[in-house]
């Protein structure tokens, strides 16, 4: 019986924790932050957790991701 794989692009976009959860990274902070107020830049480095839909339609491709 083949391994299942975990997909790599979701291996970079989340992160499971100790404890199960599954983080993922907000976007609009890679580039042109200059322009962007130091609020927006503070509010957009948090991490939230993963909504329970979304987790259930990527469970599949998150299989084999450690924490």
């Amino acid at each position: 019986m083949p391994k299942m794989k975990t997909h790599s692009s979701l291996k970079d976009r989340f992160k499971i924790t100790g404890t199960g959860k599954v983080i993922r990274y907000k976007a609009y902070k890679n580039h042109l932050l200059s322009g962007k107020s130091s609020r927006q830049k503070r509010v957009l480095n948090t991490q939230p957790n993963l909504a329970t839909g979304d987790y259930k339609r990527l469970q599949q491709g998150l299989a084999n991701i450690k924490g």
